[in-house]
């Protein structure tokens, strides 16, 4: 999507620092701290946003809390590894980064799946650490970065450390770019105050959440992985404040089916401070995203019920039948080897509990080779791969906050 650079902006939003003359002349934007001032107007339409949301947060976190985590959280971060990583431009889907972890993915794109796995290895080290009570910070920030960026595509990229030069979004310069983030010394200045913000007691963690990744956006901190931290400090707040007990929220979903709305709502935030309009399109997409997640959960859960009953009809066998459709249930996609090793049984006795399985039509070999062959729980995985969103509801009105200068939303670049 195309738009014209970002060229003013008002008080609440930040302001625009020149930083070169002549032909090539730019401005980069430095957003104004969090929280915004005046301070934000949840009222009304806004505060119901903010109610559904909140509620569809703690019916998701219920019936999460129904089921095994395990049995959940294998797919639910690998679905959002490849949604996330879609957007910025990798072919990947759910189907090939299992195969890939099976060590069995020909015919895939191993650097883009790499990619994606690189994104799982980040938010299972990130929801891990947060568990263990380490705060969101700076430094877990950086040290994230250095797991999503380490080797591959993105080994070039400074993994872990904060850019030390000016970037920008769109174009080939910055004096062409559509959006220019803050300078080095002005980021700095800028990440810690939001350090601070994320820190600070007081607000809503679902607002707070959606507040901390238009600022994280803004400033740009690194050279590439900025978009996909921006997404997973979401749901790593939300976890980190108790509004979820697992991380299964995520919005890569609704932000790909409503790319443009997100970067005018971003946008709108530079140059007008209009943070509400963005909270408005932030919180649907929470209550949407939290309703599809708490159907697919209940899904799953009536599926897993049903097929473990007829595993358990398969008579002498079901004990060796039932461990691997656990096991199963978990990876979604299975290799011989793989979960004869995982689940210490021989490759005869999986062999045929496969069979058994596949008799009943809970499992489908999907190579056709007479090896390296991967059986895959049809059921499930399409379960996982549903995309129903519902319409966004009609936009609230523009903010009182926002200046008559309207200025449209930047593309992203890549990260």
């Amino acid at each position: 999507m195309t738009s014209p650079r970002l060229t003013s902006t008002t008080p609440r939003a930040g302001y625009l620092v020149p930083q070169q003359a002549g032909p090539e002349a730019f401005s980069a934007f430095v957003p104004a701290p969090l929280p915004p001032d005046p301070p934000l107007d949840i009222d009304g339409v806004l505060l119901e946003r903010v109610e559904a949301a909140s509620h569809a947060l703690g019916r998701l976190d219920g019936i999460s809390a129904s089921l095994d985590p395990g049995l959940l959280l294998y797919a639910y971060v690998r679905k959002e590894a490849v949604l996330s990583s879609q957007i910025e431009g990798t072919q990947s889907t759910l189907s090939d980064l299992l195969q890939y972890e099976n060590a069995a993915a020909p015919g895939v794109p191993v650097d883009d799946v790499q990619e994606v796995s690189r994104y799982v290895q980040t938010l299972v080290h990130g929801h891990e650490r947060i568990r263990a009570g380490v705060p969101i910070s700076l430094r877990l920030i950086r040290e994230l970065h250095g797991v999503l960026m380490a080797g591959g595509r993105g080994g070039a990229q400074a993994p872990g450390e904060f850019r030390r030069n000016q970037n920008w979004i769109g174009g080939s310069r910055p004096g062409n770019a559509r959006f220019v983030p803050p300078p080095v010394p002005e980021m700095h200045r800028a990440l810690g105050e939001l350090e601070n913000f994320i820190h600070a007691p007081g607000m809503r963690p679902v607002v707070k959440a959606g507040l901390v990744h238009v600022q994280f956006e803004t400033i740009h901190p690194f050279f590439d992985g900025n978009g996909r931290l921006g997404r997973l400090l979401i749901t790593f707040l939300l976890c980190a404040e108790g509004a979820l007990g697992q991380p299964f929220l995520y919005l890569s979903l609704y932000f790909k089916q409503h790319r443009d709305l997100y970067y005018e709502a971003l946008q709108r935030v530079r140059s007008d401070g209009d943070w509400e309009g963005w909270l408005d399109f932030y919180l649907t997409g929470v209550e949407q995203t939290a309703r599809q997640a708490t159907r697919t959960t209940s899904d799953l859960r009536a599926l897993f019920e049903s097929d473990r009953e007829r595993a358990l009809s398969v008579g002498r066998s079901a004990q060796s039948v039932l461990r691997l459709y656990k096991h199963l249930r978990e990876r979604v996609i299975i290799s011989i080897p793989k979960a004869a090793e995982a689940l210490d049984m021989s490759q005869p006795t999986v062999t045929a509990a496969l069979a058994r399985l596949e008799a009943l039509g809970i499992v489908r070999e999907v190579t056709g080779r007479s090896y390296k062959r991967l059986y895959v729980y049809e059921r499930q995985l399409e379960i996982l791969n549903r995309t129903e969103l519902e319409a966004p509801p009609p936009r609230m009105p523009r903010s009182a906050f926002e200046s008559t200068d309207v200025v449209a939303d930047v593309d992203d670049a890549r990260g």
